[in-house]
């Protein structure tokens, strides 16, 4: 069959600036051919179907439109070979036979099939029913990469065990599965791109009944999706990919003015696969992209130097990270951060590194808030669904968030853009660490409401259950400490985000009225926030206005 571009919108004469395959290659459906480099994108042509590479028809340079022909491809090999491979009578009807199922060695022949042992592969008995496990919702994403694949053929796995890891632009996710039983088949392996309803593995289950396919657990918040049409992955990254690290040892900068990093998919997953950060690398290809030789020459570079790639420089000429035998001088205990730390590790770093973080001090009375609060939990001992603080200050962030739009905001480029709609994420403490779970329309909820739904939020997050679309979206953030101690602190902007409010353990301290002293219930604020956005004047205005109506919430409906 002739392969030909597919629909790339209105763009003709695009530049193809890297072949991906050879004549002979044999390719699955989905695996990239080409990539294209318009003024705006690089984007990669995915293979139509599987098969065998008879005669490639472009060649790096050429220009290319829709319709225009790419290769030729020998479909009918790759239909022979996978009749071959596998028992005709061992493939389930009406099923399409996967190139998983397909021992294919090393040698690029057909070869024939070796008889079945008697106990494979996996069928069901009488009082099993194979069961599809399949990606659930994962919000707007297309085309996430399988990181790590969990299962094998003859596991036994348990309801929410965990199938696969995928990886998007700034998140990554484990898919847990939704019933219980032994693996018959395994239809995903590490590379491979997946969406919503694509098929992961079937399993033998003695379970009638299934749980919805729609919690995934994720260990980094997610803003935003890049857009990618139905036949293209887009290959231009957005700032959650650059850490912006300055490109280092010549060559065009990988890590440009706007915080950009140019590299094919294809390139970013090899990038990952060896642990390179991108932003860090000298590009070398046209406009300033990142190729293959690029991450191999910066590898070799590395190992050579013992630089540490693991902490970006950001352009500045510091020295080399100690390298210390820790055990020289007592026992030590290695062990590894969990996913959630590595990852939110990263957006961290940028993020204390990036924005020029300034953080405001202040107190807030709610001795008659604490009073009203304590009230309201006793009235509701018989029904349950106890108040924390946590939802008044949400409901009151949300009033200072209205008097005072700028906090309510992301900075793109020289561009504010101000939220009509109040999103809150609050941190939450999890075994594996934190996370923070949002909740959608704070400003339409009343406090008992919002009470009920951080209660849930926060349940989900510890048990490892948040979907991304309950960390997605947030314009304003809150990180209490109240439950365990502490006076002031700085938390770190969750970027795009422009400000942060940081609460502490409220106390009980002895506050001048003008006449005398009286006790009086103080719970300490630390307001971080972009000074590039925010001025100190502005962010003081912010905490006396918070403190107000956390003093009187009557103020909360003004």
């Amino acid at each position: 069959m002739e392969v030909r571009v597919p629909d790339i919108g209105e763009f003709t004469n695009v530049p193809v600036i890297e072949v991906l395959v050879k004549p002979g290659d044999r390719i699955k459906k989905e695996d990239p051919l080409i990539t294209l480099e318009s003024e705006k994108a690089s984007m990669e042509v995915p293979a139509p179907s599987e098969g065998v590479i008879k005669e490639l028809r472009v060649k790096v340079g050429d220009r290319v439109s829709q319709g225009s022909e790419i290769l030729v491809l020998d479909s009918a090999s790759e239909t022979q070979f996978a009749a071959q491979a596998a028992p005709q009578e061992q493939a389930p009807p009406n099923q399409e036979q996967t190139s998983e199922e397909v021992d294919t060695e090393e040698s690029s022949e057909v070869m024939e099939a070796p008889d079945a042992p008697p106990d494979a592969p996996l069928a069901p008995t009488p009082s099993e029913r194979v069961v599809e496990l399949r990606v659930p919702d994962i919000g707007d994403f297309h085309d996430v990469p399988v990181i790590e694949v969990m299962i094998k053929p003859g596991d036994r796995i348990e309801r929410e065990s965990s199938l696969v890891a995928l990886e998007s632009e700034k998140a990554t996710m484990e898919v847990p599965a939704t019933s219980a039983g032994t693996i018959k088949d395994v239809a995903l392996k590490v590379g491979d791109k997946v969406a919503k309803g694509a098929l992961i593995a079937t399993v033998l289950s003695p379970d009638a009944t299934t749980v919805p396919t729609s919690s995934l657990s994720s260990t980094q918040s997610v803003s935003s999706s890049p857009s990618v049409t139905p036949s293209l992955s887009t290959g231009r990254v957005d700032n959650a990919d650059a850490t912006g690290n300055a490109a280092e040892n010549g060559g065009t900068e990988a890590a440009r003015s706007n915080g950009e990093v140019h590299a094919s998919p294809s390139i970013r997953r090899f990038a990952r696969e060896l642990g390179v950060n991108l932003g860090a690398i000298a590009a070398s290809g046209p406009n300033g992209r990142i190729t293959r030789d690029d991450i191999q020459n910066f590898v070799k570079r590395s190992l050579k130097e013992g630089a540490s790639q693991a902490a970006p420089t950001n352009g500045m000429h510091l020295a080399p990270w100690p390298k210390i035998d820790f055990a020289q001088y007592g026992p030590v205990e290695v062990t590894p951060l969990s996913r959630i730390k590595k990852i939110s590790g990263l957006n961290l770093h940028r993020n204390w590194v990036m924005i020029p973080h300034v953080t405001n001090n202040d107190d807030a009375d709610i001795t008659k808030l604490e009073s009203f609060r304590q009230k309201l939990n006793a009235e509701r001992a018989k029904t349950g669904g106890k108040v924390t603080i946590l939802a008044f200050l949400i409901k009151a962030a949300v009033a200072a968030l209205k008097t005072y739009p700028d906090f309510n905001a992301s900075l793109e480029g020289d561009t504010l853009v101000r939220k009509k709609y109040y999103n809150v994420g609050f941190a939450a403490d999890t075994p594996g660490g934190l996370m923070v779970p949002v909740l959608k329309g704070a400003d339409k909820k009343g406090v008992l409401e919002i009470a009920r739904e951080t209660a849930e939020l926060a349940a989900k997050a510890r048990e490892g259950k948040l979907p991304l679309s309950d960390m997605q979206g947030g314009t304003f953030t809150i990180s209490s400490l109240g439950g365990i101690g502490g006076t002031y602190f700085t938390p770190i902007i969750n970027a795009p985000e422009v400000a942060i409010l940081g609460v502490c353990h409220s106390e009980m301290k002895p506050v001048w009225n003008g006449k005398k002293f009286k006790p009086r219930l103080v719970l300490p604020l630390s307001l971080s926030y972009d000074h590039r956005v925010i001025d100190g004047a502005a962010a003081a205005r912010f905490n006396v206005t918070l403190s107000e109506v956390l003093g009187d919430m009557r103020r909360a409906m003004l």
